[in-house]
This record gives structure tokens, C-alpha cells and sequence, in this order.
């Protein structure tokens, strides 16, 4: 331990004040947190004698070199503190929810003239109206497509009024499944409004009239053999009940409510939580959480951790919670969702009836999920976080969760671009991948053209544009010392303090390592670890690559010869003819290049340099052990 922190000294000045304790390990990561309404009585507990205490909580104890705590003002305080820190840290100890997911909701946007229905990721304070949590996208898609072709709303994104004729109507309207709004004359924002009110009330469960008119308007196309037409009413009344279908559970009460049951696995590693989403009295869809279970802490401590960190991220909060057992601290949970919802929010542990019912069901589902997905479950939490967590401790890191790397994509350096792609937890996250086209670097200079990706990214980020705000805890750069030197270089410009590994080649051209801190770090080839970092690396190349065929099939990419002085058309040509492609110039010499039609011994000169006028440079990265970037 720690020469300047003596445990049992530390333990004798503890408060007996609520709060949260933080256990730290000798390279100052946290192993646990936890909160308490006394932390002298509760710290105190860690450090007596091992009997009775679970093997879990006998390694942690082993591991703690140093804790520390905050003191707050009520027990209330403490629980939100505890559920705050765990999010942002994720301590190896404690309980916590394997994934991070934002749930769809259904957006109506009322504070337009014309409102749209559209997807949302969470809830805003803003003048719409929101519908959900959905369990799944495809359920908000089939909903919104639903409501669009009976209410007959726009999908586009357009400003009106102030687009209105600018531009056509688009297939939408010629198919009949809009108004056209964007014309001029089309529909006034009056109109229009009414068949909004008409969509929220649908929105709102009330679909009975709605069937019913539809049916009245088959029954009468029909008889006056518009059978066509007929055929788009039974379509859309199809619809409508196998939706309906979809929320088959219902409780009379109208009431919103999420029903919430566990099953543990009998090692007490794994959990799974299983949520009945119910809105209106009608089950929507559910929902299942992996659980990582840290202290081997019982079923109604995990049920309260879980509705701790699951509430605290979800926009919405039903009145009333299910739950299978009644969690500690019930009246202080209570509280905090109350002031989360900003209204009551009552916990119910139901004992018969229906309510009970709902409850075994959900307890049902979540045992066939854990027995059907835990061992795929363990596999792919050894290829994701198992392998971040195999990186951070390769490199001493305090965390590895957001990495980013980056590739230069050319053709002897002709329309040069640069990617950049992001993994958060071992797993790609395709919405923060970037794309940039060099702008200031002129052939194949693949340093100059990563020190111009790298400096425009970190602008980005801080002029705080959207997409670019949040930093990397790891940068990758698929090379050895050079690469890594210049994305530090870049990084020293703007004051940022970010770690920045490089992957070393072998003489095949595979990594063999890392290189961090000026120094070669050898990883196991056959770790998790290596190949979530060679997965990184296929990546970044395949995202570069691809942008780079899409400028090529645009037809944007100029000819490679094009930038080499005095070989005009003629010569070009020629050159083409007589060796099939530029490759085929570039491999040949000097004295081939000048036996070509239209060539003499300067001209064939001149191409040849411009071909390997980065050879030299190529054999100094071979000498210093660092093989020359592909350059895509």
C-alpha cells in the first residue's frame, strides 16, 4: 500500500455523515463505488475481518490501496452521487448495465406550421409531442409510415412556409400519401393542423374510428368497383390491426407503467433484466439489460441498481414501477424518480391479480434470455469490453472506451483523403465516423496529410462542432514512431493531453506491437485485445478506401499524370498504349520510359521522378524499423 495513505488512520477520521466512498487500487483506478447513510459504520465494514465476506469482496478488498469519499447532505444526495460516479467510471466492483442504449420515440414536431412525425433519440424540452420509448426502430418506423400514408403528412425536412414552390412536390404526393405542403396553395396550416389533431389522437391509442372509417371508405369504393382503391383502404386497415396485435396485454387503467423482473445465473456473474414497456394500459414491446454483477450483492440490491442507472439516462419515467422484489431504500428511490418524472412516481412489488401475472411473465422472459444468450453473451463481452479492458492494462490506462483511428487514402497522392473512425466499448459507432478531402498537401505525402486531418479535427472539436465535441481517450495511428510523433505534435498545438499509440509492422507488413511512450510494447497476437485492434485498423482502411472510390465513380479523381510537368495529352496517351496503366509507368525505368512513342530522355526523366521522388524517404522509415505507410 501506499506509504502516504495509512488505511487504518484514514478509517479513525471518517464521518459519520451520509455519502459515497470511492476504493481506488495502487494505480489510482477505481474498483468501487458505493454510497452510505453512515461512512464511518460502512467503510469501516470493508476492513474487518474476512469472515462472512463473499470471494468477491475479499479480491476487492485485497486490491484497495487508498479510498476516498464525499460527504452530502442527505442519503437522497448520496444515491444519485453513487449512480452518477458508477456511469461515468464503470468500476470493475460494482453492478452496472453492459450497454449504454438510447430508445426511439415518435416526434411530432408542433411548433411547426407543418408539423412532421420523425424519430427521436430521447426527449427534448421543445414545443413536440413525444410518444414512446419503442422497444425497437423498426417498430417506430412501421408506426410513423403508418401514420403518414393515413393522415396523408409530409416526411421531409424543408422550412416551410419559406420553401413553399422553391422546388416539385416529390413521388409522396404523386402517390397520394401527402398533401404537398411545400406548394403554394396546396393545403393551408389550418387544414393541415386538423389532420395533426386527427394523427395525435391515433398516436394516443384511440383507433377505432379511425378502422371503422376506413372500412366505410372500402365497403363504398368497392361497391363502385373503384377496386384499387378498395385494395390501399385494406392495406391500411391491415396495418392498423397487426400493430394493435403487437399490444395484445392490456390493463383497463390507461395508466403508464414499466414491468420489471431479473434472473441471475448461478455463478452471480451475469444478469439479465427484462422491461415490459406499458403506455396507455397497452404493452408496447419490451426490453432486456445484461447486467455485469460486481459485489455478490442480492436480487433486490441488483433490481435497485438497475432502476437507478437505467432511469437516470431514460427521458421518460412511467408513474408507476413493477417490480419483482421491493429494493432497499424504496422511499428514497421513490424520491429521486418523483423528482426525476416531476411527478409521483410510485414502486409496487404486486402480490396477486393480474399485476402479479405481468411480473412472472417478465421474470419468465428474462430466464429464457439468460439461459439462451450467456454464452454468446460471455464471447462477445471478451471480443468488446474484455479487449478494451486488455488494452487499458496493456498501456496503463485509466480508461479505453472511446478509441478513434485514422487512414489516408491515395493514388500517388491525386485527391489524397483522410478517415477517421470511432469504437466506443469494442464495438464500432458508425455515427461518429468522419470523412475529410486533403486540402493543403499536394502528392503522396502521407504525414503532411494526416497532420492536416488531425489539426482539423481538433479545431472541430474545440469550436465544439457537432459530431466532432467529444474527444478520444486512445488515439491509433496505423503506423510506428512518425505517425504517432505527428498526432502528438498536433496535439501538443492544441493544449490536449490525449494518449497516442502506433501500430509497428513486422517485415510482412502485420503488426507485431504498439508503440507508445517512445518505446515498443509487445502484445500477445492472439489476445482479444489485438484483434479488436486489428479490427480498428481493417476499419480505418476500408472506410478511407471506400470514400475514395466514391470521389473516383463520381468522376472527380484527375489523372495521376496530370500533375507532372511538360507530359501533355499526347505523351500521356502513349504512355497508356504502351504499358496498360499507371502502375505499369510507375514499375518501369528510365530507359523504357523513353523507348515509348512521343518520349524522349528528359521527358521519361521527368516521369520517373515524379514516381519515386519519395523513394528515399520510404527506405529512411525501413532503416528506423517503421515501414512507409500504403497510403491506402
Amino acid at each position: 500500500m501506499s506509504s502516504e495513505f495509512d488505511i487504518q488512520e484514514e478509517l479513525k477520521k471518517l464521518p459519520s455523515s451520509p455519502g459515497v466512498y470511492i476504493m481506488r487500487d495502487a494505480d489510482d483506478r477505481i474498483l468501487y463505488v458505493g454510497k452510505a447513510v453512515s461512512l464511518k459504520n460502512r467503510v469501516r465494514q470493508y476492513f474487518q475481518s474476512a469472515r462472512g465476506k463473499s470471494p468477491k469482496i475479499v479480491r476487492m478488498v485485497s486490491r484497495i490501496d487508498h479510498f476516498e469519499y464525499i460527504v452530502t447532505d442527505s442519503e437522497l444526495e448520496a444515491l444519485v452521487l453513487e449512480s452518477n460516479l458508477i456511469k461515468e467510471h464503470r468500476p470493475k466492483f460494482n453492478t452496472m448495465l453492459k450497454d449504454d442504449k438510447s430508445y426511439p420515440y415518435i416526434k411530432v414536431t408542433l411548433g411547426e406550421p407543418y408539423p412532421r412525425v420523425v424519430t427521436a433519440r430521447g426527449m427534448k424540452k421543445d414545443n413536440s409531442k413525444y410518444y414512446g420509448p419503442y422497444p425497437t426502430a423498426g417498430a417506430v418506423k412501421d408506426m410513423i409510415e403508418l401514420v403518414r400514408k393515413l393522415y396523408r403528412l409530409r416526411s421531409c425536412s424543408k422550412k416551410l412556409p419559406e420553401a413553399q414552390g422553391k422546388e416539385r412536390p416529390c413521388l409522396y404526393y404523386h402517390i397520394g400519401q401527402c398533401d404537398a405542403p411545400c406548394q403554394k396553395g396546396n393545403i393551408s396550416p389550418e387544414e393541415y393542423r386538423k389532420k395533426v389533431d386527427a394523427a395525435l389522437e391515433f398516436l394516443n391509442g384511440n383507433t377505432e374510428a379511425e378502422t371503422k372509417e376506413l372500412t366505410a371508405k372500402m365497403q363504398k369504393a368497392s361497391e363502385e368497383l373503384r377496386f384499387e382503391e378498395a385494395a390501399q383502404y385494406r392495406d391500411l386497415i391491415e396495418s392498423i390491426q397487426t400493430i394493435g396485435e403487437r399490444q395484445k396485454i392490456t390493463m383497463n387503467d390507461g395508466d403508464d407503467r414499466d414491468v420489471i423482473a431479473l434472473a441471475v445465473d448461478e455463478a452471480r456473474e451475469v444478469a439479465v433484466v427484462q422491461v415490459f414497456f406499458m403506455r396507455d394500459g397497452r404493452m408496447i414491446g419490451r426490453e432486456h439489460f445484461f447486467l455485469n454483477l460486481g459485489e455478490e450483492d442480492p436480487e433486490p440490491v441488483i433490481l435497485r441498481n438497475f432502476v437507478m442507472q437505467y432511469y437516470a439516462g431514460t427521458p421518460f419515467i412511467p408513474k408507476e414501477l413493477m417490480l419483482e422484489f421491493a429494493p432497499p431504500d424504496q422511499e428514497l428511490l421513490e424520491a429521486y424518480l418523483t423528482e426525476r418524472r416531476g411527478a409521483r412516481v410510485q414502486i409496487r412489488v404486486p402480490q396477486r391479480g393480474m399485476k402479479e401475472k405481468l411480473v412472472e411473465l417478465a421474470h419468465e422472459n428474462a430466464v429464457g434470455v439468460l439461459t439462451r444468450d450467456r454464452d454468446r453473451l460471455i464471447r462477445e463481452d471478451l471480443k468488446t469490453r474484455g479487449a478494451v479492458k486488455e488494452i487499458e492494462d496493456l498501456l496503463r490506462l485509466q480508461t479505453a472506451k472511446r478509441m478513434e483511428a485514422y487512414d489516408i487514402s491515395n493514388i500517388s497522392g491525386v485527391e489524397s483523403v483522410g478517415s477517421m473512425i470511432v469504437y466506443e466499448g469494442g464495438r464500432p459507432k458508425k455515427n461518429d465516423y468522419r470523412k475529410f478531402r486533403i486540402r493543403t498537401v499536394i502528392g503522396p505525402n502521407d504525414y503532411a496529410s494526416m497532420e492536416e486531418v488531425l489539426t482539423r479535427r481538433f479545431q472541430r472539436a474545440r469550436d465544439l462542432s457537432s459530431g466532432f465535441d467529444v474527444l478520444p481517450d486512445l488515439i491509433l495511428m496505423d503506423g510506428g514512431k512518425g505517425q504517432v510523433h505527428i498526432a502528438e505534435k498536433v496535439l501538443r498545438e492544441f493544449d490536449m493531453s490525449i494518449p497516442v499509440a502506433g501500430m509497428v509492422k513486422d517485415d510482412y507488413h502485420r503488426t507485431r506491437g504498439l508503440w507508445y511512450h517512445d518505446e515498443e510494447v509487445p502484445i500477445d497476437t492472439s489476445s482479444e485485445g489485438f484483434k479488436l485492434i486489428t479490427r480498428i485498423q481493417d476499419e480505418a482502411h476500408r472506410f478511407a478506401i471506400e470514400y475514395h472510390r466514391q470521389l473516383r465513380s463520381k468522376g472527380q479523381l484527375r489523372s495521376v499524370m496530370d500533375e507532372i510537368e511538360g507530359i501533355g495529352d499526347k505523351r500521356k496517351k502513349a504512355l497508356l498504349r504502351a504499358f496498360g496503366s499507371v502502375e505499369g509507368i510507375r514499375d518501369a525505368s528510365v530507359d523504357e520510359l523513353a523507348h515509348a512513342e512521343s518520349m524522349n530522355r528528359a521527358a521519361a526523366e521527368k516521369v520517373w521522378a515524379f514516381f519515386h521522388k519519395d523513394e528515399k524517404r520510404d527506405l529512411n522509415h525501413e532503416d528506423s524499423g517503421e515501414s512507409p505507410e500504403a497510403g491506402g
